[in-house]
């Protein structure tokens, strides 16, 4: 058999087919595309189910960040109003209540809709607080803190 042959006899579409998937091997598998058909009309009540639970976990994932937020919101409240009382806290007391702060303020960027007007004057108060101790440094000590809570106070 010759060249001449081959090509006449159909080996042309066939050298031409091989060619055109070596220059660009696209994978084509139709038994795949046949059974992710079907599977997705086995399926479809299932599917459906699923989309709503997602769509339920979605809104218990929602909530719980909010209530987050709100627990958030209400312990930068609460510390402001010790210090406004004056109440004396210790370095570490503040460093916890900043890392809350920005929790707090990261939901807000991350969530417009949530109301946030009502802690920012106590976050504005707790920085300039925190500032002022630093350069005093004169933050509670731990060992006064030990003492007051075991009634030691002379």
């Amino acid at each position: 058999m010759t060249i001449q042959e081959l090509l006449a006899g159909g080996g042309g579409l066939i050298l031409l087919l091989l060619t055109l998937v070596q220059i660009a091997p696209v994978k084509i598998n139709p038994w795949s595309a046949l059974a992710k058909t079907v599977g997705k009309a086995v399926n479809a009540d299932i599917s459906s189910r699923l989309d709503g639970i997602e769509a339920k976990l979605d809104g218990h994932i929602t909530m719980d960040d909010r209530r987050t937020a709100d627990s958030r919101r209400a312990q930068i409240l609460h510390f402001n109003n010790e210090l406004l009382r004056p109440i004396n806290h210790t370095k570490e007391e503040f460093v916890e209540v900043l890392a809350k702060i920005d929790d707090y303020e990261r939901y807000c960027e991350e969530h417009p809709e949530y109301p946030n007007n009502r802690a920012v004057l106590a976050i504005e108060n707790i920085r300039e607080v925190y500032k002022e101790r630093l350069k005093k440094r004169d933050f509670l000590q731990e060992s006064h803190a030990k003492d007051e809570e075991e009634g030691d106070v002379c």
